[in-house]
């Protein structure tokens, strides 16, 4: 969020980052060429690679594999998978590999956006594809094992969105290694907050497990290659018992410790922090005036639910230590005192709204490096919250709060300090407050969306740390968050699901994005390391109130048009959403004050949508 009414913002960033990223992928295309061939006297070390076995020692996600008899390259069986969904049909086997040796990879596919790739390599993982294959083409790829490297993950797979694919006569040629053990069973299963018809799982992950089996009392439900998974289709206010099991080539383990979660009621799920089942969200100019001019707190209309108040600064960007106060006099001439200020707050708390204190926006740039700065957030964040008796917090840290440091390429078990410790401040503030709590999070798709391409400095470096920074923050905060509203504004082009650039402006921009969080996407496109979706009710997605507030506003009717797609899947244009949801929380938009310099236009079409 801005104090002025626009800026420049991701395209320049985005373009930096392609360019670097053109030429990194340039460099490991030469890598990938110049690796040593298999020698001619090895062995293949695939097992079943022409599928005449059907699928044995083949692990495909989400039940999308099957064998058939026509069209094969060879014998008289071929793989035909089929992606669905944010499934895209990966089929996978693990292989022993002996360490520092050459390998190659080949197989005959047929089909658009066919993939043969190799993973845990221990040096560079490689893949190569075919955009269209009409009639069986021939993919290869090489690469050399790392010093301690003892297996590697065979696989192929399609795209989102795309019509089966045929795989057949997969080969990987090299010395071959010792046989593949049986995993492990998992450990660490626990499930996050239940909603009436779901429940979220995660579990660590077990060595040399190419994927894992959901069980639900005993029987299982689904396949996933990642560590989470959502059951859905679950009966309200009921008891249910979950078990996950570990699988490779070599078979699956026993299952893990049983954990036991009972449903939400009907209606709901988890903890919503009391809002109404369809929220406008906006944020108040409350320390600062700008061209909108400021508005008080007590004629703030009905029509939003949620008030963040912007902004909360930190002293010094490393200090961690936030301020809050009233517009000053000399800036805001009509500004109240701040006994009527906090009176108009209560009186908005009664009549069911919630008022937030916004950390950050675009001039506070809060970087919680230090233990100490992470204590003085929750102090003086907490100091603010019992002043003016607020309802929780919304973080919207931009430019270079957030960034992740090379080598920290894991959302799911991020290392960098500012990421870990502000991860540690909002869970002792939620711990602090209890369940009435409100967190909400207001990032760029900057750090979010573009997350689906690339993540922070990526493998070989040089991108820019802050692509997807956002990423490990939502998921660990996950089970505590109220709502996340990506700005879905100055914003460059952003590479939807369906492998297509999108631009701000339109429907087609806000269906694409929210379409990202509700499916969830593997992140920089690694299958191994898979975005969870978040619920419906906790997305909404956040767009300018006028012209004036920043790049990328968005006419009523196109808004409309957006929230019918999402919601009841009608007027989707050309994109495809990957499913449908009425529990869609709501809108946000930068801001009040604009909405209000531009005659109420956004809030008013909220309102009409949603009966408000």
């Amino acid at each position: 969020m801005e104090r002025t009414g626009s800026r420049t913002g991701p395209p320049a960033r985005l373009s930096r980052l392609l360019a670097v990223l053109s030429a990194g992928l340039l460099a490991v295309g030469a890598l990938v060429a110049t690796a040593p061939a298999a020698g001619a006297a090895d062995a293949d070390l695939a097992r079943n690679g022409g599928f005449e076995a059907g699928l044995d020692g083949w692990s495909c996600t989400g039940g999308s594999g099957t064998v058939v008899g026509s069209p094969v390259h060879s014998g008289t069986s071929a793989l035909k998978a089929t992606p669905a969904g944010s499934d895209n049909a990966r089929c996978s086997q693990t292989v022993s590999v002996k360490p520092d040796s050459a390998y190659t990879l080949g197989a005959w596919v047929q089909g658009s956006y066919v993939y043969l790739g190799a993973s845990g390599t221990g040096t560079t993982d490689v893949s190569t594809w075919t955009q269209s294959a009409g009639a069986y083409q021939q993919l290869t790829t090489n690469f050399r094992t790392g010093p301690t490297t003892t297996s590697v993950t065979v696989y192929t797979h399609g795209w989102y969105g795309t019509p089966a694919y045929h795989a057949d006569d997969l080969t990987l040629t090299g010395p071959g290694g010792d046989p593949v053990a049986v995993p492990a069973a998992p450990t660490g299963l626990r499930a996050g907050t239940p909603t009436a018809s779901a429940v979220p799982l995660s579990w660590t992950p077990s060595a040399g497990a190419t994927g894992y089996r959901v069980h639900r009392g005993g029987t299982k439900v689904l396949d996933t290659t990642g560590t989470s998974a959502t059951v859905t289709g679950l009966a309200a206010s009921s008891a249910y018992s979950f078990q996950v099991s570990a699988v490779n080539a070599a078979g699956e383990s026993a299952k893990s410790a049983t954990v036991s979660v009972t449903t939400a009621t009907g209606g709901g799920g988890g903890s919503d922090g009391g809002l109404p089942a369809h929220a406008l969200v906006g944020y108040l100019h409350s320390s600062f005036a700008n061209g909108s001019g400021y508005t008080r707190m007590a004629d703030v209309p009905d029509s939003w639910d949620v008030i963040n108040l912007a902004f909360g600064e930190p002293t010094s960007v490393t200090s961690g230590d936030i301020r809050f106060s009233l517009c000053p006099v000399a800036e805001c001439p009509n500004v109240e005192s701040e006994a009527e200020f906090k009176a108009a707050i209560k009186a908005k708390q009664a009549a069911g709204k919630k008022v937030l204190i916004s950390i950050g926006g675009q001039n506070g740039q809060v970087q919680l490096a230090s233990t100490a700065a992470r204590d003085a957030f929750v102090s003086s964040v907490s100091k603010i919250i019992d002043t003016y008796g607020l309802d929780g917090l919304d973080i919207d840290f931009e430019g270079h709060s957030l960034s992740l440091a090379t080598g920290d390429t894991d959302f799911r078990s991020p290392t960098t300090p500012v990421i870990v410790n502000l991860i540690s401040a909002v869970k002792t503030l939620k711990a602090k407050y209890g369940d009435g709590f409100v967190l909400t999070m207001a990032p760029e798709t900057f750090f979010v969306q573009l997350g689906y391409q690339y993540y922070g400095s990526g493998p070989w470096g040089g991108q820019d740390p802050r692509a997807g920074a956002y990423l490990p923050v939502i998921h660990a905060l996950r089970d505590d968050l109220t709502l996340l509203h990506v700005q879905d504004y100055n914003s460059g082009s952003i590479m939807g699901l369906d492998d297509q650039y999108h631009s701000m402006g339109g429907a087609d921009f806000h269906i694409a994005m929210t379409d990202m969080l509700l499916t969830g996407f593997p992140v920089a496109g690694d299958q191994t390391k898979v975005f969870p979706a978040l619920r419906p009710e906790q997305v909404a997605f956040g767009l300018p109130a006028s012209t004036q507030a920043g790049n990328g506003h968005t006419s009523p009717a196109e808004v409309t048009k957006a929230l019918n797609c999402l919601t009841r899947k009608s007027d989707c244009g050309t994109y495809q959403t990957h499913g449908t949801w009425s529990g869609l929380r709501g809108l946000m938009t930068w801001s009040i004050n604009w909405d209000r310099f531009n005659n109420w236009e956004f809030s008013k079409n909220f309102d009409a949508y949603f009966g408000g």
